[in-house]
């Protein structure tokens, strides 16, 4: 007959020998992985939180109707301005001397 507080059916010395090897591998970063869970744990407490209040909100508030939105700003607009213009006539374009 199996313990009740089997855990994946393994034994106590099973479970301790497990427990001695993390402690050996892990020991030096126990305390940080720790901090780690507890921060992760505290932040998902949170988020269900908001989750409750936000559906319960849902639930008891009446409907919104939210005014329409006012007209979006529009973009700057483009100015257009036109470069001066180089003509290519043969008669202006200079060579230079040959040496």
């Amino acid at each position: 007959m199996t313990p009740t507080f089997a855990l994946f059916s393994l034994s106590p010395m099973e479970i301790i020998i497990l427990l001695g090897i993390g402690v050996l591998l892990f020991g030096r970063k126990l305390p940080e992985m720790g901090k780690m869970l507890g921060k992760g744990l505290v932040e998902f407490k949170k988020g269900m939180a908001g989750m409750e209040d936000e559906v319960m909100g849902s639930v008891n508030a009446p409907p919104r109707h939210d005014p329409a939105p006012l007209e979006a700003p529009r973009p700057p607009q483009r100015v257009n301005v036109t470069a001066p213009k180089f003509e290519d006539n043969p008669n202006n374009i200079t060579t230079p001397p040959k040496v």
